[in-house]
């Protein structure tokens, strides 16, 4: 078999089951591509000895019968998840040189379950961005391309060098994580699957926080299948985590049958934003109709707090991050700035912080200290909380008058140009996150499916918001989406 790298982890997994291939192979496979797709800048500590070893010792364990679906799969881990002894880093100067003693509990689990670590993949800092244009690495690149133009696209944020390893076919799936769209908004621009899965539902702990009540992370995959089989490794409970559920987790690939019939889905009013392009409106009623061959009841609702999520959410979120980051001060681990005769510990709090931190994540942690401060935590933050209280009771309202799941556009335009939307207006970029905020607030499950191309052969996607904790009846919602779409389309190779 050539071309390993291009299977998905479905057949990827039916392969190695039947002898067909081996993980050393498929692993092999993997890290050519990766070394040939430099241009890409995706995977930004590449881990070849430990992929190797892993591969071997999966091979054994499938020759012994005793193996998991994701035994001897290879994948890419986000550079935001703790990995031992591989530099860890949140793509942030700040944490240079850092490696830790621990394993982060999702990518321990995966590993657990026989999965090959390739590496690490490219982010925004801290998982502040919608571009991975914030990464100390410099930006990930989408392999996309708008017709015959050479400018380089981005493949979304902060999970972009996820996405456009899973698009390019350099690893099998990747890990993302999601605080405000960051696993949707990627999957959408690069033409592949990612869900969000219930706040709680993956444990928290070893991944570098940004905002604790909305971060959640989730499998970014090359179909809903594999999402569902990569999405099982990755959940269940964690004592190490307080928020994590201890619930059992189901057997998502097994609910994939595609029947959907009698299924309640809700269209809301208020994601009819003014200036939405008319290719996304038209993919969007398109999706629904879709559903609707499919056997579903089409319904249309109102969520009327919608309005207000992405404020409140761009008050929460950097809140919370204000509080996560007051901990890299240069003096337990990272990089420590260069001291001047006479500095004292402030001078090196601030020397250090200054040179650690970009631009992006500068400017968030001040919004939040302010947003935190004495004059203006009722003002700004208290009342964020009580508007996401009113998001949350939107969504519960819905789903108690029957509706099973939610359909969305999952970004309001397909990739941009990196560097089309520079500093000069970071409320533009922001605006990216418009139809996926309102799911973390509310701490439910989303999944983002490809449905089309546009106009310049670039992807689109349509987002599923599902009731919480019910990712296996999502994601079968999305599997009869997913076949109805019928997208195949792969990008042009020309890195």
């Amino acid at each position: 078999m050539s071309d390993l790298n291009k299977l998905g982890l479905a057949e990827a997994r039916d392969a190695l089951r039947k002898g067909e291939v081996t993980s050393v192979e498929l692993t092999e496979s993997c890290l050519k591509a990766i070394d040939d797709a430099d241009a890409l800048n995706a995977f930004v500590h590449k881990t070849p000895e430990i992929a190797l070893e892993r591969a071997k010792a999966a091979d054994e364990r499938i020759k012994a019968g005793d193996a998991p679906s994701m035994c001897g799969l290879p994948i890419g881990i986000k550079d935001l998840f703790c990995t031992k002894g591989v530099p860890s880093q949140a793509a942030s100067k700040i944490l240079e040189g850092f490696k830790p003693e621990y394993e982060s509990t999702v990518s321990q689990q995966l590993a657990d379950a026989g999965a090959v670590m390739l590496g690490k993949l490219n982010m925004d800092e801290f998982a502040m961005g919608s571009s991975n244009e914030t990464s100390v690495y410099g930006n990930a690149v989408s392999p996309w391309r708008r017709g015959n133009d050479d400018a380089q696209l981005t493949p979304g944020g902060s999970s972009g060098g996820s996405a456009s390893a899973v698009a390019a076919d350099l690893c099998l799936a990747a890990t993302g994580t999601d605080t405000g769209g960051s696993i949707r908004q990627p999957a959408a621009f690069t033409g592949i699957t990612g869900i969000k899965p219930t706040y709680g539902r993956c444990s928290r702990w070893g991944i570098v926080a940004f905002a604790s009540s909305l971060d959640q992370a989730g499998p970014m995959t090359k179909n809903v299948r594999d999402a569902a089989i990569m999405l099982e490794a990755m959940c269940g409970h964690d004592p190490k985590d307080s928020t994590s559920a201890e619930l059992a987790v189901p057997n998502f690939e097994a609910m994939l049958t595609g029947d959907i019939k009698g299924k309640k889905i809700g269209i809301p009013k208020e994601y009819r934003m003014d200036g939405m392009p008319a290719e996304i409106e038209k993919l969007w009623a398109e999706g629904a109709e879709m559903l609707k061959a499919a056997g579903a009841e089409i319904v249309d609702i109102s969520l009327p707090h919608t309005k207000y999520a992405l404020p409140a959410y761009y008050v929460i979120a950097p809140a919370e991050a204000s509080s996560n980051l007051a901990r890299y001060d240069g003096v337990r681990y990272g990089r420590r700035a260069q001291l001047a005769q006479g500095d004292g510990i402030t001078e090196m709090y601030e020397k250090t912080r200054a040179e650690g931190f970009g631009h992006e994540v500068q400017r968030r942690v001040m919004v939040g200290t302010y947003v935190l401060s004495a004059g203006f935590y009722d003002a700004y933050y208290n009342r964020a909380r009580k508007v996401r209280t009113l998001i949350k009771k939107d969504f519960e309202d819905v789903f108690a008058a029957g509706i099973d799941a939610i359909l969305t556009p999952a970004t309001p335009s397909a990739s941009f140009g990196l560097g089309e939307m520079t500093d000069a207006d970071p409320v533009q970029m922001y605006l990216n996150d418009v139809f996926t905020v309102t799911v973390n607030l509310a701490g439910l499950p989303g999944v983002s499916v490809p449905a089309g191309l546009d106009k310049q052969g670039l992807p689109l996607g349509l987002q599923l918001i599902g009731r919480p904790w019910d990712e296996g009846d999502l994601l079968n919602t999305a599997y009869a989406l997913e076949s109805a779409a019928g997208f195949v389309a792969k990008p042009g190779k020309w890195w």
